[in-house]
């Protein structure tokens, strides 16, 4: 490559040349470093995954009746069945689904009661439609939201299989404090500035709602003077409320006895509404038989009292708590994340003192909030797979610095000098430049927003090993012909790189076919476009870059 040669020879041989290059080389890594702040590149654990699958997750407030969860569930499902690419749906009212990997860590066990169901969507095959499965969530979130007609405290939660880490929700909010109704009421301003934040979908608070609710207990007294039992009395308010069996057939189809179940009908069961004259009313149309034959009214025979309901109380590490869930729509976790911190700590200001937790676990995301009045703590610890991220990207980072310390040290005790080493790993760094611009090019040819995720860093690490061969091939053949040959250290610097560019174009051409498959991967995509566009960086780096360097030090 005569060409390159006389290249690198003129560049060396201008002072101001060499300085262009080393300039232009520095505004590159600091623009493409600024992609992240600017947003023009935004990162994530890891992308979307398209499955065969997602679930819908309806909780209506709690105290609602079968009935009131069904028709939300009914409202869906005619929603549902005119996607093309929904191949059937399953329902399963006051429980969830049988678990799968998304409910094992998104707490379908946990759903049981009237208020709770799941719909669980299957979809054609991935390979056959043209429309993944998260934008399909993403598009049809909206749509139910405002075409059906939810009671108050109503949640519906798009839930999809986690492409990576097992966590309960992108975003999750830890509220720790002392006073139950306190960490109730501080979940609540959380839930609704997490709300109003753009990105955040989908939110939720893990907690029981407060409602009345009326007991029916039994006067012992009146009980024996009406000359009735205790069970005939707790029989006919199971058969008029909730239905019982009474008996059994026997099938030879079944090796089992088959309960023969007995209750009211629906429309029977119903009260006009929610009130305890309503429920005395009921209960004053039942009637027992006692032992003389008389017919005696149940209402006689018990008290109507209404009580509070006792919600779950949740914990961790033997300290009270909350969880305000929410699910990005799309986006990165880091962005919503900050902004939502931001507002809270604005929010909070004024009846709080609010203070940042330090550590290197939390990046000083947890805030800790006390109240000017009463001196009350709050404790506001964030979680889910916004902070796996955080700690994924954390240590990617300490191995890469980690990385780079142990191939400086292998140098310098190979060339004992610290300005080639130095150079051989300035030169391995400045593929971040490919692997940044990579990303923000690629973005432009998908669909979808095209994350830096774990593997990208992944593949930035794997960068620094071919990138410092490269430097190694030049300074080596570099002194060689310095050496053997006695040529000049110019001359030496364009022979070498023109020399050693063919391997090192093939050797690039090789990474790039290689990594081509792994681009179009939903998971690994960013693992390839690090590789592809990292390597074409370190080429450039190593080609025209490493040069200048190296006629510019007296160690060569």
């Amino acid at each position: 490559m005569k060409w390159l040669e006389d290249f690198i020879y003129a560049v060396n041989g201008s002072k101001r040349k060499r300085l262009q290059v080393i300039v232009l080389t520095f505004v590159a890594l600091g623009l493409s470093i600024m992609m992240l702040p600017t947003e023009l590149v935004l990162a994530r654990m890891l992308p979307g995954k398209s499955a065969n699958t997602y679930s819908i997750y309806v909780d209506t407030p709690t105290g609602s009746s079968i009935q009131q969860t069904r028709a939300v569930t009914d409202c869906v499902l005619e929603l549902l069945k005119q996607e093309e690419a929904v191949v059937n749906v399953q329902v399963y009212l006051g429980q969830g689904s049988p678990l799968d990997y998304a409910g094992l860590v998104k707490g379908s066990t946990l759903k049981q009661g009237e208020n709770a169901a799941e719909i669980v969507v299957n979809l054609t095959d991935k390979h056959e439609r043209k429309e993944a499965s998260f934008s399909m969530v993403k598009r049809l979130r909206p749509v139910i939201l405002e075409k059906c007609q939810f009671p108050d405290q109503t949640s519906i939660k798009m839930i999809e299989q986690p492409a990576g880490p097992p966590t309960m929700a992108s975003i999750v909010v830890e509220v720790y404090g002392e006073n139950l109704p306190a960490i109730r009421q501080m979940s609540d301003k959380v839930a609704n500035i997490l709300r109003e934040t753009e990105g955040l979908v989908d939110v939720d608070v893990m907690q029981d709602e407060l409602y009345s609710k009326y007991e029916l207990i039994a006067d012992p007294e009146k009980i024996s003077r009406s000359a009735v039992s205790l069970e005939q009395l707790n029989n006919i308010l199971y058969l008029a409320f909730e239905g019982m069996a009474i008996a059994v057939k026997n099938s030879q189809h079944s090796p089992d006895q088959i309960p023969i179940f007995l209750g009211l009908s629906s429309e029977t069961k119903k009260l006009e509404n929610f009130t305890k004259e309503a429920l005395e009313a009921k209960l004053s149309s039942l009637r027992l038989m006692n032992q003389r034959g008389m017919m005696v009214p149940v209402n006689e025979l018990v008290t109507v009292r209404e009580v509070q309901n006792a919600p779950t109380i949740f914990s961790k590490n033997l300290r009270k708590m909350a969880n305000v869930l929410a699910e990005t729509d799309m986006v990165s976790q880091l962005y919503p994340l900050l902004d939502a911190r931001n507002k809270m700590i604005e929010v909070f200001e004024s009846d709080y003192e609010v203070s940042k937790v330090a550590g290197m676990s939390t990046f000083m995301f947890d805030l800790n909030l006390v109240d000017k009045k009463s001196g009350e703590q709050f404790l506001l610890r964030w979680d889910g797979e916004m902070k796996v991220s955080l700690d994924t990207f954390r240590d990617l980072g300490g191995a890469f610095i980690a990385a780079l310390v142990l191939i400086f040290l292998l140098l310098v005790i190979y060339y004992k000098s610290f300005a080639i080493s130095g150079i051989i790993l300035g030169g391995s760094f400045l593929s971040i430049i490919g692997v940044l611009i990579g990303h923000w090019i690629a973005n432009w040819f998908t669909s979808e927003t095209f994350f830096l995720t774990a593997t990208s860093l992944i593949g930035f690490i794997a960068l620094m090993g071919i990138s410092s061969r490269n430097s190694l091939l030049l300074i080596d053949f570099t002194k060689a012909l310095m050496e053997e040959k006695g040529m000049e250290k110019r001359r030496a610097i364009a022979v070498a790189t023109a020399t050693r560019a063919t391997p090192i174009f093939l050797t690039a051409v090789a990474i790039i076919l290689g990594s081509a498959l792994l681009a179009t991967d939903p998971i690994f995509g960013g693992l390839g476009v690090a590789l592809i566009s990292g390597t074409v960086a370190a080429v450039a780096v190593s080609l025209i870059f490493v040069p200048v360097l190296m006629y510019n030090t007296k160690a060569i």
